[in-house]
């Protein structure tokens, strides 16, 4: 039997690599999607081959990932109960499509996965691998009872990956779990299963990485300006912009327009979050709805992906038609819970994706932000196809040919019409 591994290094799926080879006496392949997850990846090939791998691939999958995962959710203006981001959310469907490319050209009889059985993430993969490769078996060793038996808890595993010269990050000193990608990075388990417990205080500043506390962020406010074409932010614009991407060491260049830097979806979000990170942007504390029933708690910081969404949306104010953004908007929460529910590749969120752009058609131009101690402050925006008129908006005179006030007074009763008469029935 040959089985392909979503294999990350941490503490779970090293466990696991290792069980499912002694369980089904199996040839391992460990995969790895590199959707961003920086240094986390050092030594993984060698870690997994140890650990009873055959093979291990490692995908690069980041220009991918930001193009078309982050960017299309971007467009749709999406945001999971009003607040979370989806980082983790987005980033398994592309994680599940690599995973699946290498399972059918090794011939292997199953994917495997270390998702709980009490999280979204398993719904993500197998829904992800349905919709993809629906002949390819899953396997979910969490909803095996002899490894849920074997393994009740994380001390468990813990001793066992200890017991099997498994170097892991996790201890019982800091037992939460991590999930880092191109968009955001996620703490959950732990002392954070408290929904009391303050993450916010000096004792966890070291918890996080992507970010520095709002009150440790610069006194000074920093600008920068994004350039967008049909909705995606292609360019940036700021002082320090050569000396971040030499800090950076991997993002491309690919040109210049009207004063901006062009940078692919990938570099764009690198130095996005580099930006936002510095000025304490984009943590959020959830308590979010589980697509299996529970609530959880969980801790998130998306930087880059906070000041880009909003950007996008002060463009889309200046430059969508409100009934075609009332449309979009009411899609929102639906098309939210479908990234979050795992349907990425399903029917219907395919069909929300061409309306959203449809709506895109004309979001190009330029946005000005300002970051402060954690805040993500518009400053200007600009675009060659703006529907705002200074003419029919001004409230100083001389512009009555742009917008004449006394018409205001038909329209106001026939919009009256139906409440008057609905005000006027015997109820």
């Amino acid at each position: 039997m040959k089985i392909v591994v979503a294999y990350s290094g941490g503490l779970d799926t090293s466990v696991l690599l290792l069980w499912l080879k002694e369980k089904y006496n199996a040839e391992i392949i460990a995969y790895c999607a590199d959707v961003g997850q920086g240094d986390e990846l050092d030594g993984l090939e060698e870690k997994a081959l140890t650990t009873g791998a055959s093979k291990c691939y490692i995908g690069d999958l980041k220009e991918d990932f930001a193009a078309n995962y982050i960017f299309p959710m971007i467009q749709a203006g999406a945001i999971y109960e009003g607040r979370y981001l989806l980082g983790t959310s987005i980033a398994r469907p592309c994680i599940a499509k690599g995973m699946l490319d290498i399972a059918i050209a090794e011939g292997a009889d199953a994917i495997a996965h270390g998702a709980t059985g009490k999280g979204n993430d398993q719904v993500r993969f197998e829904l992800s691998a349905a919709s993809l490769a629906p002949n390819v078996k899953c396997i979910a060793p969490w909803r095996d009872a002899s490894f849920r038996e074997q393994f009740p808890g994380r001390s468990e595993m813990i001793a066992y990956a200890e017991a099997h010269n498994i170097p892991i990050k996790a201890s019982m000193k800091k037992p939460y779990s991590m999930d880092r990608n191109l968009l955001h990075i996620s703490f959950e388990a732990g002392m954070l299963e408290d929904p009391w417990y303050d993450a916010t205080t000096p004792d966890d500043r070291e918890m996080y990485v992507l970010s520095v506390a709002p009150e440790d962020a610069p006194d000074t406010p920093e600008y920068v300006e994004i350039l967008f074409d049909k909705g995606n932010a292609i360019g940036i614009r700021h002082d320090g912009l050569d000396a971040i991407i030499t800090e950076l060491g991997d993002v491309k260049v690919t040109g210049s327009q009207d004063g901006y830097t062009l940078l692919t979806p990938y570099g764009v979000m690198r130095v996005l979050n580099l930006l936002g990170g510095r000025n304490g942007v984009g943590r959020v504390d959830i308590v979010e709805n589980r697509f299996v029933g529970m609530k959880s708690r969980g801790v998130y910081e998306t930087p880059g992906g906070t000041i880009l969404l909003a950007a996008h949306r002060d463009l889309e104010a200046l430059t969508v038609d409100r009934e075609a953004m009332f449309i979009r908007d009411g899609l929102i929460p639906k098309y939210a819970q479908l990234v979050y529910n795992g349907f990425w590749f399903a029917p219907e969120r395919e069909a929300i994706q061409a309306l959203v752009t449809q709506t895109q058609q004309t979001v190009s131009g330029e946005v000005r932000v300002k970051l402060y101690k954690g805040n993500v402050m518009n400053a200007g925006r600009k675009s060659p196809h703006s529907l705002y008129s200074e003419a029919v908006a001004t409230m100083e005179g001389g512009q009555e040919a742009a917008y004449n006030q006394d018409d205001a007074t038909g329209f106001i009763a026939l919009n009256a019409l139906r409440l008057k008469a609905s005000a006027r029935q015997v109820k």
